[in-house]
């Protein structure tokens, strides 16, 4: 009998043997769409979020995909398409939650993943041809400020300091972050992209998301960086910017270890990133709100 198909663990092992080639899939993203959002979507034009970005990022980069748009094989012929002869499906997860007695007789709630299988717009044919979505080259920021991406994260709330200290960082202390000028960066995309990274530390102080109470261990502080790292990219690809990375050997060290030792921390990783990501979008367009 073929062993039973792990989900948690597929899933990780993908992302483990792309780390430690040296491509994590949220380096990769597509970034700038008409729309502004360049993220994988469903067949019904809604989002993917969480550990599925990540899965679809990895899939497009593998083979090349340019489409943003996925479908399962009777989706695609309910649209009039058909996935070409010989393509290979990509995983994705759908989550839910089933009913059963505890030990004590009482029914409790638990959640469960199930994996299901999806196609790229570009390996079907005969689609409608909003279907093939195909992302905008990258915004060229070249050195200077951009007005509309300061403005963006002004109306975050947070509080971005600026000095000529070469370091980027959030201090939870005093819950600020701490930005170089943008004129020391070798591109604006870089400054912003940066930026990104320390907003969604930001998101995790015990006034917001709760998620930075302390780093108890070098664990705990690279998850911690994980899920921003992940998070900005998140944020980056909804915004038209592409996050620069600059992180040491012992964060990526970190990050297989604990991979390694627990098949579940990537999913939860995402989860948390996709909240971060969520809540500085919530609040950018909350503070535009009430401006207008």
């Amino acid at each position: 009998m073929a062993p039973k198909f792990d989900v948690y663990t597929h899933i990780t092992d993908t992302i483990i043997a792309e780390i430690e080639a040296g491509t994590p899939p949220w380096r990769k993203p597509w970034i700038g769409s008409a729309s502004g959002i360049a993220l994988p979507s469903r067949h019904n034009g809604e989002e993917y979020r969480g550990i599925n970005v990540l899965m679809l990022w990895v899939m497009a980069a593998k083979h090349g995909y340019v489409s943003s748009r996925w479908m399962t094989y009777k989706q695609a012929q309910e649209l009039g398409g058909q996935v070409r002869k010989g393509k290979t499906s990509s995983t994705v997860v759908k989550y839910g939650t089933f009913t059963r007695e505890n030990e004590q007789g009482l029914e409790e709630e638990l959640p469960y993943a199930r994996a299901y299988r999806v196609f790229n717009a570009d390996q079907i044919e005969g689609l409608p041809e909003d279907n093939y979505i195909r992302p905008e080259a990258p915004r060229d920021l070249g050195t200077m400020e951009d007005p509309e991406l300061e403005a963006f994260f002004d109306r975050t709330g947070a509080d971005i300091l600026t000095s000529d200290d070469p370091r980027a960082y959030y201090n939870p202390a005093e819950d600020h972050i701490h930005m170089p000028p943008v004129a020391t960066f070798h591109k604006a995309a870089g400054y912003y992209g940066t930026l990104a990274h320390e907003v969604i530390h930001w998101t995790g102080s015990e006034k917001r998301l709760e998620r930075i109470k302390k780093f108890a261990n070098r664990e705990a502080y690279a998850f911690e960086e994980l899920v921003a790292e992940i998070g900005a990219c998140f944020l980056g690809a909804k915004i038209g910017v592409a996050p620069e990375f600059d992180q040491s050997a012992a964060y990526v060290e970190g990050w297989l270890k604990a991979l390694k030792e627990d098949k579940r921390v990537i999913f939860r990783a995402a989860s948390e990133a996709q909240k971060a990501a969520d809540f500085v979008l919530q609040a950018a367009a909350k503070s535009e709100e009430v401006a207008a």
